[in-house]
């Protein structure tokens, strides 16, 4: 346990191996990762930031122990106005990275946290993302590894693609799945030490 008591324990509503590794980067192991189960299709005419938001509510609702810090988080990918899906299949993964080449994308993440005591609070990040023009060649490269699978936009930051990544604005962490200087700053908010 990263802190000095049980009380202090947190639950993590996340089906993302990447929202825990990123946590014990700054010093935190969850007491416990509980996948939420939710729909997480947007609804007709919803913002990327109303999505995230929604989602990261919906998704500490799902969970949330009676006595326990819980901590959601959901990330969203948006191209203008279009928010682009998890790429679950190669067709979809080769659609997102050529609406992508050549121009910039914004990465939301919201985060909540819910206390034992029943109160709650909200961050929403946003990360602009600029990729380079991707030649044929590479996006064949980048499909055959097989990286892009169940990622938001089809890509992994911290990955191979890191390669087509011309320019970011914000945070990068927010990018692999989770703002960790918004997250410390709600941690800290409800009273835990964070070096």
């Amino acid at each position: 346990m990263s802190l000095e008591s049980t009380e202090r324990a947190l639950v993590l509503a996340s089906a993302s191996p990447r929202r825990a590794a990123l946590l014990a980067q700054i010093g935190i192991v969850p007491a416990a990762v509980i996948p939420p189960n939710i729909d997480e299709a947007p609804s007709l005419g919803e913002s990327a930031q109303g999505l995230a938001l929604r989602l990261a509510r919906a998704k500490l609702a799902s969970v949330a122990p009676a006595g326990r810090f819980v901590m959601a988080a959901d990330t969203v990918v948006a191209a203008g106005r279009r928010i682009l899906p998890k790429t679950e299949d190669r067709d979809t993964a080769r659609r997102m990275l050529a609406l992508l080449s050549g121009r910039r994308h914004r990465v939301l993440t919201a985060v909540v946290l819910a206390a034992p005591d029943g109160r709650q609070a909200e961050r929403l990040c946003e990360t602009v993302v600029a990729l380079a023009r991707l030649s044929g060649e590479q996006m064949a490269a980048y499909l055959a590894s097989g990286e892009w699978r169940g990622k938001a936009g089809g890509y992994a930051i911290q990955g191979r693609a890191a390669a087509f990544v011309r320019w970011i604005s914000g945070s990068y962490s927010n990018v692999v799945g989770l703002p960790l200087f918004e997250v410390a700053q709600l941690l800290r908010g409800f009273g835990w030490h964070i070096p």
